[in-house]
């Protein structure tokens, strides 16, 4: 049961194609509300094998459908956003964000102490690549 389609649709083609895959080989079924006949083909046990056949037929058609243009969509609306920051780029008006002074500093410290990454991970709460930047700029 899924609230929206578009929640699953931001899987690539092969991905989409390989959960899709996944879910025929479980005999499981997506179901939404944005897919009326998906829940009518759950309702509908009793109805004939051809009917059932039918609705399995229509629904993964809608569902293909509804998937492809939510990914579309989806794509679209990051080539605006990064096209957006291009421009407020380079009219100055995007810095990105602001490097978080406190924690490098203490990063910088437990590395001087001689702390391993995994120690400095937990304490700082931080990724292990942002140790390995730190660890660059104060060598």
């Amino acid at each position: 049961m899924v609230e929206q389609i578009d929640r699953l649709a931001r899987l690539n083609q092969a991905d989409w194609d390989i959960l899709k895959r996944m879910l025929s080989e479980k005999k499981l079924a997506v179901v939404s509300k944005e897919l009326p006949t998906s829940y009518i083909a759950l309702q509908s046990e009793s109805s004939t094998e051809f009917m059932s056949s039918v609705l399995q037929a229509i629904n993964s058609m809608m569902l293909d459908m509804l998937a492809a243009i939510a990914r579309k969509d989806y794509e679209d609306r990051r080539n605006r956003q990064m096209q957006g920051i291009a421009r407020a780029k380079t009219e100055g008006k995007y810095l990105g964000r602001r490097k978080d002074t406190e924690k490098r500093n203490i990063i910088a410290s437990l590395l001087k102490f001689g702390h391993s990454y995994s120690e400095i991970q937990v304490t700082a709460k931080c990724s292990r690549q942002l140790i390995a930047v730190v660890a660059k700029e104060v060598a």
